[in-house]
């Protein structure tokens, strides 16, 4: 009996071994070279945050991306939409309970009979008519949970093949892979074969993101990182962060971020400096009623204010001749 599981145990710790050693060296590799010189304050880690998203985006070109291209050529619109509608249908169960540990009846309705319609109605999810019912879909996961409860979301983190995180959502990721239904399934083939095809189709709705990202700034890097605190921000306090909230943590340089203060003192300073520069001109103001008198009758008002050039014109002569 120990003789037959001892292969079977040794293998995995030994996987498990290597990855560790392999983290621990790109993390080390990682913090030995910070670019830029200037830290950021909610990524200290962006030497190894910078090493990992190389590693990604060189598996994503390698596997992930061919894989999701060969997907989205192969597959009709239709079955992938339906496929989509699946997976999100079980997201949809974990999104019901982190509703109700956030005290959202809201959220927690919603969700509750969007999987009940989708599940019975959808032919078990494959079709959204809840959508169709207006119930829209409120997706929430532990670390939104936790985020919810006041956990800070800590340094941000990329981790190994899936993307961009903070500690908190790492924290986090145990309890929302066992959440979802699909780590309920004993099947093992089956399992690992529906979490292949969630992974494929999440990346083939991704196709062409990854140029969006390459071209929006000059840094692709801070560009990523950027975006993904500020949704997470968002997604934490459902679209109205606290004002403040990212005071220690501005999305941009702060220099850049000083810029756009300043702008709006412009505006005011240039109508400002407009009557300023018409009193310096007044006398060429008074030449410009002259033309709008020979316009007609609404030249009348105009001569009133100007009734210091009337005098030098015929009733002064008029008097001096007696």
């Amino acid at each position: 009996m120990n003789t037959a599981s001892a292969p079977l145990l040794h293998p995995p710790r030994r996987a498990l071994r290597g990855l560790a050693a392999v983290l621990a060296l790109t993390l080390a590799a990682g913090c030995a070279t910070v670019p830029g010189g200037s830290a950021d304050p909610r990524d200290p880690w962006e030497g190894y945050n910078r090493s990992m998203t190389q590693f990604n985006e060189a598996v994503d070109r390698a596997v992930l991306r061919p894989v999701a291209s060969a997907y989205k050529d192969i597959v009709p619109e239709p079955v992938r939409t339906g496929v989509g509608n699946f997976f999100g249908n079980l997201s949809d169960v974990w999104s019901l309970i982190n509703n109700v540990l956030q005290g959202k009846p809201e959220g927690a309705l919603y969700s509750f009979w969007r999987v009940v319609i989708n599940t019975t109605i959808g032919l078990g999810g494959v079709l959204d008519p809840a959508s169709e019912m207006r119930l829209t879909r409120h997706r929430e996961d532990f670390g939104q949970t936790l985020g919810r409860w006041g956990v800070p979301p800590g340094p941000y983190f990329v981790l190994p093949l899936l993307g961009p995180s903070t500690l908190r959502d790492a924290a986090a990721l145990p309890l929302d892979y066992h959440g979802n239904p699909l780590a309920q399934v004993n099947d093992i083939p089956w399992r690992n074969s529906l979490s292949a095809l969630n992974i494929v189709d999440s990346r083939a709705r991704l196709v062409g993101v990854d140029s969006v990202f390459q071209g929006a700034a000059l840094d692709a890097y801070t560009f990523r990182r950027d975006t993904h605190l500020q949704r997470r921000l968002n997604e934490v306090h459902d679209g109205r962060p606290p004002q403040g909230a990212d005071d220690d943590y501005p999305v941009y340089d702060n220099p850049d971020a000083a810029a756009p203060a300043a702008l709006p003192l412009a505006p005011p300073d240039t109508p400002a400096s407009a009557p300023a520069s018409a009193p310096e001109h007044a006398p060429a103001a008074t030449a410009a009623p002259a033309p709008s008198a020979v316009s007609g009758t609404e030249a009348a008002p105009a001569p009133g204010p100007v009734e210091p050039a009337a005098p030098d014109t015929a009733p002064p002569p008029a008097p001096a001749r007696p």
